[in-house]
Protein backbone atom coordinates (compact mmCIF):
# COMPACT_ATOMS: atom_id res chain seq x y z
CA UNK A 1 0.00 0.00 0.00
CA UNK A 2 3.04 2.23 -0.31
CA UNK A 3 2.15 3.62 -3.75
CA UNK A 4 -1.46 4.51 -2.95
CA UNK A 5 -0.29 6.27 0.22
CA UNK A 6 2.39 8.14 -1.72
CA UNK A 7 -0.19 9.13 -4.35
CA UNK A 8 -2.57 10.42 -1.70
CA UNK A 9 0.24 12.36 -0.02
CA UNK A 10 1.22 13.94 -3.33
CA UNK A 11 -2.41 14.87 -4.03
CA UNK A 12 -2.78 16.31 -0.53
CA UNK A 13 0.46 18.27 -0.85
CA UNK A 14 -0.68 19.62 -4.19
CA UNK A 15 -3.95 20.81 -2.60
CA UNK A 16 -2.03 22.55 0.20
CA UNK A 17 0.37 24.22 -2.25
CA UNK A 18 -2.52 25.39 -4.44
CA UNK A 19 -4.32 26.83 -1.42
CA UNK A 20 -1.23 28.58 -0.05
CA UNK A 21 -0.45 29.89 -3.54
CA UNK A 22 -3.95 31.32 -3.80
CA UNK A 23 -3.57 33.04 -0.42
CA UNK A 24 -0.20 34.42 -1.52
CA UNK A 25 -1.58 35.98 -4.70
CA UNK A 26 -4.55 37.42 -2.80
CA UNK A 27 -1.97 39.11 -0.56
CA UNK A 28 -0.06 40.27 -3.66
CA UNK A 29 2.97 38.13 -2.79
CA UNK A 30 3.81 37.18 -6.37
CA UNK A 31 7.17 35.45 -5.67
CA UNK A 32 5.64 33.13 -3.05
CA UNK A 33 2.64 32.50 -5.33
CA UNK A 34 4.97 31.52 -8.16
CA UNK A 35 6.93 29.10 -5.94
CA UNK A 36 3.75 27.47 -4.63
CA UNK A 37 2.18 27.04 -8.05
CA UNK A 38 5.31 25.65 -9.69
CA UNK A 39 5.72 23.29 -6.72
CA UNK A 40 2.05 22.24 -7.03
CA UNK A 41 2.63 21.50 -10.71
CA UNK A 42 5.76 19.47 -9.92
CA UNK A 43 3.93 17.58 -7.20
CA UNK A 44 1.07 16.82 -9.59
CA UNK A 45 3.50 15.57 -12.24
CA UNK A 46 5.13 13.28 -9.66
CA UNK A 47 1.67 12.07 -8.67
CA UNK A 48 0.73 11.29 -12.27
CA UNK A 49 3.93 9.31 -12.88
CA UNK A 50 3.48 7.40 -9.61
CA UNK A 51 -0.22 6.77 -10.25
CA UNK A 52 0.36 5.43 -13.76
CA UNK A 53 3.27 3.25 -12.62
CA UNK A 54 1.19 1.80 -9.78
CA UNK A 55 -1.76 0.93 -11.98
CA UNK A 56 0.50 -0.45 -14.70
CA UNK A 57 1.96 -2.89 -12.18
CA UNK A 58 -1.03 -3.44 -9.89
CA UNK A 59 -3.96 -3.43 -12.26
CA UNK A 60 -7.55 -2.49 -11.54
CA UNK A 61 -8.71 -1.77 -7.97
CA UNK A 62 -12.26 -2.73 -6.99
CA UNK A 63 -14.30 -0.76 -4.44
CA UNK A 64 -15.03 -3.03 -1.47
CA UNK A 65 -17.33 -0.79 0.53
CA UNK A 66 -20.96 -1.39 1.34
CA UNK A 67 -23.49 -1.17 -1.49
CA UNK A 68 -25.11 1.87 0.14
CA UNK A 69 -21.84 3.83 -0.18
CA UNK A 70 -21.04 2.67 -3.72
CA UNK A 71 -23.18 5.32 -5.55
CA UNK A 72 -21.46 8.12 -3.61
CA UNK A 73 -18.04 6.59 -4.32
CA UNK A 74 -18.81 6.20 -8.04
CA UNK A 75 -20.11 9.78 -8.33
CA UNK A 76 -16.96 11.03 -6.61
CA UNK A 77 -14.72 8.85 -8.78
CA UNK A 78 -16.41 9.82 -12.06
CA UNK A 79 -16.32 13.56 -11.32
CA UNK A 80 -12.71 13.25 -10.12
CA UNK A 81 -11.62 11.31 -13.21
CA UNK A 82 -13.37 13.53 -15.74
CA UNK A 83 -11.99 16.72 -14.23
CA UNK A 84 -8.53 15.16 -13.73
CA UNK A 85 -8.26 14.85 -17.51
CA UNK A 86 -8.64 18.64 -17.75
CA UNK A 87 -5.98 19.55 -15.20
CA UNK A 88 -2.77 18.92 -17.23
CA UNK A 89 -3.74 21.08 -20.22
CA UNK A 90 -5.30 23.76 -18.00
CA UNK A 91 -2.24 23.86 -15.74
CA UNK A 92 0.17 23.99 -18.68
CA UNK A 93 -1.71 26.86 -20.34
CA UNK A 94 -2.05 28.72 -17.03
CA UNK A 95 1.66 28.37 -16.18
CA UNK A 96 2.66 29.18 -19.76
CA UNK A 97 0.71 32.43 -19.71
CA UNK A 98 2.32 33.42 -16.42
CA UNK A 99 5.79 32.58 -17.77
CA UNK A 100 5.10 34.76 -20.84
CA UNK A 101 3.94 37.52 -18.49
CA UNK A 102 0.47 37.51 -20.08
CA UNK A 103 -1.05 38.17 -16.69
CA UNK A 104 -4.54 39.19 -17.85
CA UNK A 105 -4.84 35.96 -19.84
CA UNK A 106 -3.21 34.03 -16.98
CA UNK A 107 -5.79 35.34 -14.50
CA UNK A 108 -8.67 34.57 -16.87
CA UNK A 109 -7.81 30.88 -17.14
CA UNK A 110 -6.51 30.56 -13.56
CA UNK A 111 -10.03 31.32 -12.34
CA UNK A 112 -11.05 28.00 -13.91
CA UNK A 113 -7.83 26.06 -13.39
CA UNK A 114 -7.50 26.58 -9.64
CA UNK A 115 -10.91 25.30 -8.50
CA UNK A 116 -10.80 22.33 -10.88
CA UNK A 117 -7.23 21.41 -9.90
CA UNK A 118 -8.02 21.84 -6.21
CA UNK A 119 -11.17 19.70 -6.52
CA UNK A 120 -9.19 16.95 -8.27
CA UNK A 121 -6.45 17.02 -5.62
CA UNK A 122 -8.88 16.87 -2.70
CA UNK A 123 -11.13 14.23 -4.25
CA UNK A 124 -8.04 12.17 -5.06
CA UNK A 125 -7.35 11.97 -1.34
CA UNK A 126 -11.00 11.10 -0.66
CA UNK A 127 -10.91 8.29 -3.24
CA UNK A 128 -7.74 6.95 -1.60
CA UNK A 129 -9.38 7.03 1.85
CA UNK A 130 -12.45 5.22 0.56
CA UNK A 131 -10.45 2.57 -1.34
CA UNK A 132 -7.60 1.84 1.05
CA UNK A 133 -8.51 3.08 4.53
CA UNK A 134 -12.27 2.99 5.10
CA UNK A 135 -13.06 0.03 2.83
CA UNK A 136 -9.82 -1.78 1.91
CA UNK A 137 -9.92 -2.55 -1.79
CA UNK A 138 -9.68 -5.83 -3.58
CA UNK A 139 -7.09 -5.89 -6.36
CA UNK A 140 -8.43 -7.31 -9.64
CA UNK A 141 -5.64 -8.45 -11.91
Amino acid sequence: MLWPSLNAALNGLSAVLLSVGWVCIRRRNVPAHRVCMVAAFGTSVLFLVSYLAYHLVQGHVVFAGPPTVRPFYLALLVSHTMLAALVPPLALVTLSRAAKQQFDRHRAIARWTLPIWLYVSVTGVLVYLMLYVLFPAQIAV
